[in-house]
Order: structure tokens, then sequence, then C-alpha cells
């Protein structure tokens, strides 16, 4: 993830040691190393108290956003200083029809644990899930810590919201969402829709959508923070609200409301099994000798090639190489992607978006799930002629049962 290689090895039960070279984070320990030889002492352990961390962790941790974020060097700096030293924002958080996975999924993150980060970030003031108290006592506090802060919280909601009907058919506290999602927005600095049906209305909002699901900017008819993915990735969310907090302001946007470090590039062009793709080796189905090896899962319906995130290069849990689901062996199924997600058939084939064939020939065998790898970089270096030559290779290799020789469909 994000701040993978925050320790030399990481280990969780049940899994092989994660070793720094083997992550996304390899060179953090040095960018944080130089950091440190020129901060004020004095904010390096007032964050490290704040936190909970170590200087050496909270140092990685603090490299780790500003990369991600895609932030010159010297931000590394400011962002350890502004969680060090700056007030933490308040932050609503509603829910309404969803799974609570966008929530679990944050809980669960770990090097280190972003349940911790997020709560010593922000000031949780009200959260369905979490909350300890329920009832009035709990609306009396998301009302409280509105009032006391107009202007200055940041409001999170997580789940579609219903809207056929006046929005009868969800309530929380004797309101509507629809009532509610308008009253806690009125105030708030910023609205961040998390997860595909807050942002769009995801599951809930397939057809016959009989409540008539839509996504949170959809009732408040205005651009908000979409941070789509069923679930999220968390750390998206955390560079989200660490930008928010170092600079006052929110990550540029893309035309859909989406972070654009998180959102600007296509599944495709960062996965793993790209070079298989650019040289026509697809799997045919689930077991067969091509799936054993990792070859492309484009004819089973990945829908990397027309689906926008950051999954290959920060991958999910916290649990090593190979960690999302392209890594494990199923195709995508583009659930950042609105009028993709939940609406086009799973294993029906992807819309290829700018394809450019590769001018680097893959091994058979490519290692999996490590991010970007070599062969998938050299994309952007290949010449028109090779390009071309290429493009041609690929297209007739599309429509073709393309197994390892001398093996047969389905064998072992």
């Amino acid at each position: 993830m994000l701040v993978r290689g925050l320790n030399d090895i990481a280990t969780r039960p049940g899994h092989e040691p994660i070793h720094q070279e083997e992550t996304v984070g390899v060179g953090f320990e040095d960018k944080a190393e130089r950091m440190g030889d020129y901060m004020n002492d004095e904010i390096l352990t007032a964050a490290g108290t704040k936190l909970g961390l170590s200087r050496r962790v909270f140092l990685q941790f603090c490299a780790g956003v500003a990369a991600t974020l895609g932030l010159p060097a010297d931000a590394h700096a400011s962002i350890a200083e502004a969680i060090a030293t700056k007030h933490r924002p308040p932050v609503i958080w509603l829910h309404f029809a969803e799974c609570t996975g966008c929530t679990e999924s944050m809980l669960v993150a770990e090097h280190p644990a972003i349940d911790e980060l997020v709560l010593n970030l922000v000031s949780l003031d009200y959260h369905e899930t979490l909350f300890a108290g329920a009832g009035h006592q709990a609306e009396a506090a998301r009302k409280s810590s509105m009032e006391a802060n107009k202007g200055k919280y940041l409001l999170v909601v997580e789940g579609a919201i219903p809207a056929k009907d006046s929005g009868i058919y969800c309530k929380v506290g004797g309101q509507t969402a629809v009532e509610l999602v308008n009253e806690c927005a009125r105030d708030a600095a910023a609205v961040i829709a998390l997860g595909s049906c807050a942002s769009w209305g995801g599951m809930p909002s397939t057809g016959p959508n009989p409540t008539g699901c839509v996504g949170v900017g959809d009732v408040l008819k205005k651009q908000v923070v979409n941070i789509p993915g069923c679930p999220p990735n968390p750390y998206n969310f955390l560079s989200t609200v660490v930008h928010y907090i170092t600079y006052g302001k929110l990550p540029e946007l893309d035309n859909q409301g989406r972070p654009k470090f998180a959102y600007a590039r296509l599944i495709h062009e960062n996965c793993e099994r790209r070079p298989h793709f650019d040289n026509g080796r697809f799997v045919q189905e689930f077991g067969d000798a091509g799936h054993r090896s990792g070859w492309c899962l484009y004819k089973l319906g990945c829908k990397g090639p027309e689906t926008y995130a950051n999954c290959p290069s920060v991958l999910f849990g916290d649990a090593g190489g190979g960690c999302w689901p392209v890594g494990t062996g199923h195709p995508c199924i583009g659930c950042t992607e609105k009028g993709v997600g939940f609406e086009r058939p799973i294993h029906g084939l992807a819309d290829l978006k700018f394809v450019t064939p590769s001018a680097a020939s893959s091994r058979v065998i490519e290692e999996q799930g490590k991010g970007v790898s070599v062969a998938s970089a050299a994309v952007l270096a290949g010449g028109i002629g090779v390009v071309v030559g290429a493009s041609v290779a690929m297209a007739k290799n599309l429509g073709k049962g393309h197994l390892p020789e001398h093996t047969q469909h389905g064998e072992e």
C-alpha cells in the first residue's frame, strides 16, 4: 500500500514477510531520513506523539503521502509540519444505502494502522458505525459539532442516496437521507463521497433501482470530491485528507470529481499482466494453463482497459505482492468507473481506450502483483514503427485462443 515499506520487514499472521524491496515504498526511507535532518525535532516529537508513531515511521509516512500525491520533494516537510501543528478538522461521516465496506476497508489497513491515523488526523465527531453513543445522543453530537464548526468541518458520505418518492426509503434519526445530506452539506468546508455508491450510485443504483438511488453530487446539485471503488483504497481517502490539512484545499480533481493523483491513469497502463496483452497471450477460462502462468485476463472480461484507478501500484490489504483483484487472478470489474462497474456484464469484453502496444516483449511468465513492471513502463518508450507493427500483431491475436505449445485447452 501507500506506506508499505515503513519498516524493514513487516509481517502479518499467515503471510510471508513483506520486504522493502518488494514494495512501492522503496526509497522512502532515505528521503525520510534526509527530511528529518533539517526538520525541527520539536515538530517531529509532537507529530509522533499525536499519531502514536516513531520518528522514523512518521517521516516515512509523510514521504509516502507526498509521493502518492505527486508532490515535489520539499512537500514532505510541509506535510509533517501540518500534521504536527494544525488543528484537526472536524468530520461528520454519514451512512446511507451501502454495505459499510468503505469503513471496514479503512479499519483493517496496517503499516501503520490507517484507523489510528485517521482518528488522530481528524476529529471524528459523528460516525454511525464507530460511535459509542446512539439514538438521540448521537444526533445531538452531530448537530452540536455542525453548529460549533460552521464552514470548517468535512462531510464524508458513504453510500448511495435513495431519492425516489422524496427519499422515504432511507431515514436516519427521523430524517430522510436526502434531507440529512442537504442539511449537513450546507455549512461543510468540503464534501467527500467515499466509495462508488456515494460517488455515482454504485451497486444500489443498478436496475431496476426501485428506490431511485443516486450519488451525493446528484442530490446536492454540485461537484463533490468522489473517491470511488468497491471498496475504495483507504489510502486514497487518507491522502486526500492529508492534502486538505496541509494546504487548506482539496487535491486537483478530474472531470468526474476524482482526485487526479489516484484516478488519472488507466489500470491497464500499470498492470503487471499488460505485456501479455501486448503480445496476444490471453487466459481463455479460469484455471487453464494461461491463467496459471499469469497471462492477460482481457478475454475473461477484465475492465482494466477502460477503468481509471491506481489499484496496480497501491494494491490492497497490506498483504504483500499480488494483493489486488487482477493480481490474484480475477478480472477487474471496473468498480471505480461510472457506467462500467455494476452495469456492464462482469465477463463482457472491455472497450479499449488509448491502447498503445509495448515495444518490449514480455517473458512467458511475468512477475505478478508488484505494481508497475519494467515491460509495462516501457509502453511509453516505443517508436512509431514498432507501435504500428505491434498493433497489427495484437489485433490478430485478440481473436485467437493462444495457449502454451503442446498444451490442450484446460489441461494441467
